[in-house]
């Protein structure tokens, strides 16, 4: 009978607990970043303030999931939070870009200067930049290898500083605060930051007044991704067509077996 109860009581627990979202864990990233000197420092001024921010938009920091879209026109960089597969995200963070390069319109080529736009994911820390601290994206990616040349560039990142020929300056400053948010990210579990970055905000008037433009039909494929967050404030599921077209997955398409995943 005690083993039935025993048994029974294992049961209720199993029924009873939350759904896993698969994601583990990973403090040791945190502990490897904090090795290096900025990392610490950056740690030492914003830990606390950023953990408050968090918490006050109900956000445990240690089940941290991050969004960061960037966007041209208006020079800003918006920093997303949630806890993690849970609900929609909030607007935790709003950075201006402290320089920009090139004009708008994706990147197609090293040097053209051009700074990529897209749906990208951050792929790298480096702790240690010649910009203070940065954070790579995975440029170029499968949309972009099918339009560039043979030469697309690479090495795109969100660093300190206020000069760039393709990247994402937010001064020293800003990135200090973001860094140390992707870390707590990371380490809460999140194995991949999701980065936008779009020409302007992609509204349908917005893209009306540039029908002219020979970029117009890979906005309008930005453009899908954009209004579904805005509508959702949850993240695009994001694959690329055989054309090299982003393509936003929708339940139940028979086609979207045929879109490689971002």
């Amino acid at each position: 009978m005690r083993l039935l109860i025993l048994l029974a009581a294992a049961l209720l627990l199993t029924l009873c607990a939350p759904a896993s979202t698969g994601l583990m864990p990973n403090p040791a990233f945190r502990q490897r970043q904090l090795h290096f000197e900025r990392v610490r420092a950056a740690y030492v001024l914003h830990q606390t303030s950023l953990h408050q921010l968090l918490r006050r938009n109900g956000i445990r920091p240690e089940r941290l999931e991050l969004f960061v879209r960037a966007f041209k026109m208006g020079r800003r960089v918006e920093v997303w939070g949630r806890e993690q597969d849970a609900g929609q995200f909030v607007l935790l963070r709003t950075y201006r870009l402290a320089g920009t390069s090139g004009t708008l319109g994706p990147k197609r080529r090293a040097g053209d200067r051009q700074i990529p736009e897209g749906f990208y994911h951050i792929d790298r820390f480096n702790p240690d930049s010649e910009y203070h601290l940065s954070l790579g994206l995975d440029y170029p990616n499968a949309a972009d290898r099918r339009h560039a040349g043979p030469d697309p560039g690479g090495d795109i990142f969100l660093h300190g500083s206020d000069v760039t020929i393709g990247c994402l300056p937010i001064t020293d400053a800003c990135i200090r605060e973001l860094y140390v948010l992707a870390v707590e990210a990371r380490a809460a579990g999140q194995p991949a930051i999701a980065v936008h970055i779009f020409p302007f905000d992609m509204t349908a008037e917005n893209l009306a007044r540039r029908v002219s433009s020979p970029h117009l039909a890979f906005w309008q494929s930005l453009a899908a991704g954009y209004q579904q967050f805005e509508d959702t404030h949850q993240l695009p599921q994001v694959g690329v067509d055989a054309q090299g077209t982003y393509a936003v997955h929708q339940h139940g398409n028979p086609f979207e077996s045929l879109l490689t995943p971002l």
